[in-house]
């Protein structure tokens, strides 16, 4: 009988079921296809979910504020509780499963998007702040899902799990900006702000995220990847644990997958927070805005499965340099393009997302190639943590940046800033083995 719990504890006892797994390359084969199913599943309300908060929260805030200068204040804060979130949720992956700490930051994740709701209702600026905190552990978790795919991955199926994991994401991430106008009036038909009606939509969306997860992801793939990896280490030499440690992780080769994710991150969410402000103070409608960004998320997760196949083929850095150049035709676009053109501002959002996915998922690969499955989970939630303060602080910046100058001047330093991944290409070149290259 298999024992479906989940729990890392039971390694030490190595379980018949685990021990099933080990001895079988075509149920790890197996495992690995239901996993991608699953969080695929899950990932699908996901997107629908942290769409709200990128569409809306600024919009929001500006209102309840009566600022523009305090407009990238909630995206800041999402990705600010992302960042706390992420290591929470990393550290619990790492002792208890992917099914423990993913569903835990989905379910939090819509009580922040509830208490966001309430925070509309009696218009309280304090807790809003303090439910999109906690709305940022549905995004931590959203992120952290595709990592989840890549547990029972080869070294070149990685990146391609990645993709999958990511691209379904597309289909709740472009559904939840175009149903902005929709929950809107659905929301003013029930007493609640119009511009809270798509956080309705995000608290059911994670919290059946987290439900999918909880409850169909057995058994845990982490669980068995560690197992996997702990018996071909006895079936060689038994090295001392503190040399296992000590080898455990590769550390430049995590620095350089951090360093393009951050840079991404950074640029992305910067350019993206202030373009619903613009457009708002061009006279573009809500649903207008709703289309853009909609258009914007399809590009962030569409890609992935051409992208991943592309990272496994042609490489993790010569991805990175396609990040670094597509960045930067979309802010020289944004920058320039008439604020009155929708399909200008679609193609330079279409393009901000497609230069994240591919910097997302390079950087990504490049963590799990570091990483031993006896430290995976918690690396992986380190690094977005770091991947979540990149975020937060574009998103505080851009508003600045835009209140004291301009979005073509914010969009301007977004594309000079990407190119920085080109000399961390060229550093990651000369420090990183071929394999990992």
């Amino acid at each position: 009988m298999i024992n479906k719990t989940g729990d890392t504890s039971q390694l030490k006892q190595q379980p018949v079921w685990v021990q099933g797994y080990i001895d079988s390359p075509e149920k790890q084969k197996q495992l690995y296809k239901k996993t991608l199913r699953i969080v695929m599943l899950s990932q699908i309300f996901g997107g629908a979910g942290l769409a709200a908060g990128i569409t809306v929260g600024a919009l929001l805030a500006q209102y309840m504020l009566g600022t523009e200068s305090g407009a990238g204040i909630p995206v800041a804060l999402l990705t600010l509780g992302s960042a706390g979130a992420a290591l929470i949720v990393g550290r619990l992956s790492q002792r208890f499963g992917r099914r423990a700490g993913l569903a835990s930051g989905f379910l939090a994740g819509g009580l922040g998007a509830i208490g966001v709701i309430i925070a509309a209702l009696m218009n309280s600026v304090l807790l809003l702040f303090a439910s999109l905190l906690i709305y940022g552990a549905g995004t931590a978790a959203n992120l952290q899902a595709r990592y989840a795919g890549t547990d029972l991955a080869t070294a070149k199926q990685r990146a391609t799990a990645v993709s999958m994991a990511m691209v379904s994401t597309t289909f709740g991430a472009v559904a939840g900006p175009n149903l902005v106008g929709v929950m809107g009036e659905f929301a003013r038909s029930i007493g609640v702000p119009t511009l809270a009606g798509p956080f309705i939509l995000a608290a059911v969306a994670f919290i059946l995220a987290g439900l999918v997860l909880l409850i169909f992801l057995r058994p845990d793939p982490l669980v068995v990847s560690k197992a996997i990896a702990n018996a071909k280490e006895k079936d060689g030499t038994i090295q001392e644990e503190s040399k296992l440690k000590k080898n455990a992780i590769n550390k430049k080769v995590v620095m350089v997958g951090t360093t393009v994710m951050v840079l991404t991150q950074f640029v992305m969410v910067a350019i993206m927070t202030m373009t619903p402000v613009h457009m708002e103070q061009h006279g573009h409608s809500l649903r207008e805005v709703g289309l853009v960004i909609g258009f914007h998320i399809g590009a962030m997760y569409l890609p992935s499965l051409i992208t991943g196949l592309l990272v496994d083929k042609v490489g993790r850095t010569v991805m990175t340099v396609f990040s670094g150049f597509t960045l930067l035709a979309s802010g020289i676009l944004a920058a320039f393009a008439p604020a009155d053109s929708i399909i200008l501002l679609i193609c330079a959002l279409v393009l901000l997302g497609i230069g994240w996915n591919f910097g997302l998922i390079s950087g990504t690969a490049l963590i799990v190639d570091a990483a031993h499955p006896s430290v995976r989970a918690k690396t992986q939630g380190s690094v977005d943590v770091l991947l979540a303060l990149s975020g937060a602080s574009g998103g505080v910046l851009s508003g600045m940046v835009v209140a004291h100058s301009s979005y073509a001047v914010l969009s301007l330093s977004g594309a000079v800033l990407s190119l920085l991944l080109i000399p961390v290409v060229v550093w990651s070149r000369k420090t990183q083995s071929k394999e990992l290259i």
